[in-house]
């Protein structure tokens, strides 16, 4: 695991959008897993912003949702495959045969998260996945206590994830509370993971991951085990890993 810290969010995702167009390049038929929330954000409109100018090329890419809210269908305000379309899908010119949704309002959830994971490793896997860090450590909805061979599930959300979510949709009652996670055996198998984190808030749960203890309990800290992981985060996040001999630092 490699920590790359900028001085600021606009750094940060200026550098996360660095690493996701160098793979890009590499292969441009890549299958992403697709984050929302509001930390890959920014990194997003960058992507957007250098295709736009010839500097990245994504059409060719086939994009995954990471996670849904049970129940919640496509043109539901709070649903995150809209989301998804909207910062991602839809800027970067994505058409609808590359795109793989996560059906959160399925007639049978389970059988759609089985079929999810058979559909990704169909596809051959994933080539790049973009996270961000919940602040109890989830990936995903990959919430406490979650395996390494965690599959693709309904979970459901605890309440730290209920309060990270209520900025969202305006009040803790409008957070669904049971949601469709792709699995931390399809996570810990990515050819290339970005985790982007902001602000000061992750600082504790950041150290957590990168240093902590592997344990279930602390989802994220199990990319510790995985090949080919980038952290990319601002010096807010960051705090005292900055200084470490294992850090690379960016401006």
């Amino acid at each position: 695991m490699r920590l790359i810290v900028a001085d600021d969010e606009a750094g940060m995702s200026r550098t996360a959008a660095d690493l996701f167009c160098e793979a890009v390049a590499a292969k441009p038929s890549s299958s992403v897993l697709v984050a929302t929330g509001n930390t890959p954000m920014g990194m997003y409109a960058e992507i957007a912003a250098r295709q736009a100018v010839g500097q990245c090329d994504c059409g060719q890419l086939r994009a995954i949702q990471l996670d849904e809210y049970l129940g919640i269908p496509a043109g539901d305000r709070r649903s995150l495959y809209g989301w998804m379309r909207r910062s991602f899908i839809d800027p970067l010119g994505i058409p609808d045969a590359q795109v793989m949704r996560l059906a959160g309002d399925a007639a049978d959830p389970d059988a759609a998260c089985a079929a999810f994971t058979t559909a990704i490793r169909a596809a051959g896997g994933i080539d790049i996945s973009v996270l961000g860090l919940g602040p109890n450590g989830h990936l995903g909805f990959n919430e406490p206590p979650s395996a390494a061979d965690a599959p693709t599930r309904v979970i459901t959300l605890t309440e730290a994830s209920i309060e990270s979510n209520a900025v969202y949709w305006g009040s803790r009652d409008d957070v669904p509370r049971r949601a469709m996670t792709v699995g931390m055996d399809v996570l810990l198998a990515a050819r290339l993971t970005i985790v982007v984190v902001s602000g000061e808030r992750k600082r504790e749960i950041l150290q957590r991951m990168m240093s902590g203890p592997v344990s279930p309990d602390v989802p994220a800290s199990l990319l510790q085990t995985a090949d080919n992981v980038v952290v990319v985060a601002d010096r807010a996040a960051a705090g005292e890993l900055a200084s470490t001999s294992a850090a690379g630092v960016r401006r």
